[in-house]
């Protein structure tokens, strides 16, 4: 190939076969749906030093710099001679390779959302785990970019599994998966606008079976067919939870409640590096319960604390309930001696706040199957949608960890609605509770 007027060596890996239907496709509009290790990344670099070398300014995002780097060792590698023979300038600390004086340029850049992606353009725009990635990357910066120039833009995904998700900055963990499906459908009406890919981890001839058998062992059977498989799954057969039974007794408010809790799945990793901990408000009314907010955040001790005194006063909840076995009496401790800045500016401590620390004496499975009952009974509202929370009832299946949303849920309403659930909790635990 020939770069500005200097012949020189282009190395590019071959691609398997499945790569090469996305690279080689047309359409403007591409979703790839792969496996883990399935070559997509390898593959989206095939093709962005392929468009570059057609005379076109690509731009490639990803949530993280290890992702760039996967991206950018095959482009550094395909353009190296250029690079060395000063046929194209590289900036290795902000990852371009350009031919000066034209708009022709290859920029790699890590992007959770629409802020983290702006501050460059391109006429083709290539996505990268975009499960993962806000909406707004798209919507807000990535669409209006390619406008005045007709641009293409290319989505790669792994359908995430509920351990993967948990890094994810989308509102809606699901929005990958509903752009293939819409994909899908706009490419029968114009498969020139649009197309989707999907493949494997096993579609990749490249990678050894041993590598695939490490980075599968520790998976359950529903992450293997999510992040191996690269199935879209949205719920899991055999989940005590189903999206039928939440979205048919959902509702857009909430009666006025006779009592409501916050419910707190402690973390209690001090620099919030661990699991979110799981914060829900929830309240009740009769027998029935509402899902009023989802509060959950990774953040230290001191954090979550703060998140919950700001969620007690902000619904003038009756009290905080806490698991107890995550950081035992500390818990109502951080509590009592966090405070939390209002909206407003006003500072409430946590000093007076009522807090019922409950103890897991019993597994999960037989605490969560009670409100799962609930949900099938049409006992339990969500107030509007929440689909992080959502995604972890549906997808969790008992005998897995239970994540943070779930536990925090299923303390609220267990205390809300059911009776002689929790073990382990005596009169002096609570002595305002009858």
């Amino acid at each position: 190939m020939e770069i500005t007027r200097i012949p020189v060596e282009v190395h590019l890996p071959r691609p398997h076969a499945k790569q090469a239907s996305f690279i080689e496709s047309p359409a403007k509009r591409k979703v790839v749906r792969a496996g883990r290790r399935g070559g997509k990344t390898v593959g989206v670099g095939v093709y962005a030093v392929q468009r570059f070398l057609a005379g076109h300014r690509v731009l490639y995002a990803a949530p993280t710099s290890e992702q760039i780097q996967r991206f950018w060792v095959t482009v550094t590698r395909a353009l190296s001679v250029a690079v060395e023979k000063k046929a194209l300038y590289q900036n290795k600390t902000e990852h371009i390779i350009e031919r000066v004086g034209t708009e022709q340029r290859i920029r790699a850049k890590t992007a959770w959302n629409a802020d983290s992606l702006r501050g460059d353009y391109a006429d083709e725009l290539l996505l990268d785990e975009w499960q993962l990635m806000n909406e707004d990357a798209w919507g807000v910066v990535g669409a209006p970019m390619l406008l005045d120039n007709n641009g293409n833009a290319t989505f790669i995904y792994t359908p995430p599994s509920l351990r993967s998700r948990s890094t994810s900055k989308a509102d809606d963990p699901q929005h990958a998966a509903k752009l293939f499906k819409k994909a899908q459908l706009l490419a029968k009406k114009d498969p020139l606008r649009w197309a989707t890919f999907h493949f494997s981890s096993m579609d990749n001839p490249y990678i050894s079976r041993a590598a695939l058998d490490e980075i599968t062992s520790d998976m359950t059977d529903l992450a293997y067919r999510m992040e191996i498989l690269a199935e879209d799954i949205d719920q899991a057969p055999g989940a005590l939870w189903t999206r039928d039974n939440i979205e048919k007794n959902r509702v857009v408010a909430a009666p006025e409640m006779a009592k409501i809790v916050v419910a707190v799945d402690p973390t209690t990793s001090a620099d919030g590096g661990g699991d979110a901990a799981g914060i829900i408000v929830a309240g009740s009314l009769g027998d029935e319960g509402y899902v009023l907010e989802d509060a959950t955040l990774n953040g230290s001790p001191l954090q979550w604390a703060e998140m919950a005194i700001r969620q007690y006063y902000k619904h003038n909840a009756n009290l905080i309930v806490a698991e107890k076995n995550q950081g035992g009496e500390m818990v109502a401790m951080t509590i009592h001696q966090a405070s939390a800045t209002m909206p407003d500016g006003t500072v409430l401590g946590g000093k007076n706040i009522p807090v019922k620390l409950v103890h897991a004496s019993r597994g999960k499975i037989v605490r969560a199957e009670p409100i799962s009952a609930k949900y099938e009974k049409g006992k339990v509202h969500h107030v509007g949608a929440f689909p992080q929370l959502e995604d972890e009832l549906c997808l969790w299946l008992p005998g897995d960890k239970s994540p943070n949303r779930l536990d925090a849920l299923v303390w609220a309403m267990t205390d809300l609605i059911t009776e002689n659930v929790f073990t382990g909790v005596s009169k002096k635990d609570f002595p305002d509770e009858d």
